[in-house]
């Protein structure tokens, strides 16, 4: 296991670069063999601009499909580099559905994924069985029967707060299924799609779209809200047939703490994570 590392070694700068990225033909943020992958999209524009071996730290792991329009990654580059129009020469670089939002120079203690506090994502849905115009087709995700936002809200908040979400995420060998759910509401827009905000401390493989299908079983009539509560404290993963598309899945925002407080949050999660716990 890699060890995190706060500050850029002697002669690196480290830079926080936000990225917004339309996630439809990656397989997720992370690099895998012979597969489209932003991370390795990113890095090969990084080490061309700057002449060097980049590798990426980044905020959280998006799946294949995932959406992203608030994702934070790290890098450490030479001091030397001229940063000068750094977003504009990555972007001509990068294909057109990854984007280069801001690059700015970090001073203090800062990494990516464990300095954050939460990530905020937006889940997206159009119910009734309604048809989804063409150019909202990519960031949204249909249902055929018309969903009770109410009874979302309801079933939502059976989910607030830290539980063992493993009936909830795919499992992965050595990682934790306990998270701290910390929003998870529904609204309907202006235009009647129906709005999720879900917000955590961090989220399991897949837990989010699970969430979802889990919420719209009970918004459409098929199971009671104590079947959520019954599922959760179980612990039996769900049905895969009822976890929802990666299509309406967006990563919205990462939230750090104040500069003198980087250095205390980075050290507590990665406490937890060599603990088990995280």
């Amino acid at each position: 296991m890699t060890e995190p590392t706060l500050y850029p070694e002697s002669g690196f700068l480290r830079l926080r670069i936000d990225l917004a990225y339309d996630g439809t033909n990656f397989s997720g943020w992370g690099k895998q063999p012979d597969r489209r992958t932003v991370q390795e999209e990113v890095e090969k524009a990084l080490t061309t601009a700057t002449q060097s071996k980049i590798e990426t730290i980044v905020a959280g792991r998006t799946d294949a499909g995932v959406h992203a329009i608030g994702q934070v990654i790290h890098v450490d580059v030479p001091d030397t580099l001229n940063l000068d129009d750094l977003s504009y020469k990555l972007n001509r670089m990068l294909d057109t559905d990854v984007r280069v939002m801001k690059v700015a120079v970090v001073n203090g203690p800062f990494n990516a994924r464990f300095s954050a506090l939460r990530r905020h994502y937006t889940y997206k849905i159009l119910d009734g069985n309604q048809t989804i115009s063409p150019l909202n087709r990519l960031d949204v995700a249909s249902w055929y029967r018309v969903l009770d936002v109410d009874l979302m809200n309801q079933a939502s908040a059976l989910m607030l707060g830290s539980h063992d979400f493993a009936a909830y995420c795919k499992f992965r060998e050595g990682s934790t299924t306990v998270r701290n759910l910390q929003r998870f509401e529904w609204s309907r827009d202006s235009a009647g799609f129906l709005i999720g905000d879900v917000v955590a401390d961090s989220f399991c493989y897949s837990m989010v779209r699970n969430l979802v299908g889990a919420v719209v079983c009970v918004a459409d009539g098929r199971f009671g809200p104590e079947w959520i509560e019954q599922t959760l404290a179980n612990k039996v993963r769900i049905s895969d047939s009822l976890v929802f598309p990666a299509c309406g899945l967006t990563l919205r925002q990462v939230d750090y703490p104040t500069d003198d407080q980087l250095l205390e949050q980075a050290k507590v999660m990665i406490g937890k994570r060599d603990n088990g716990s995280h």
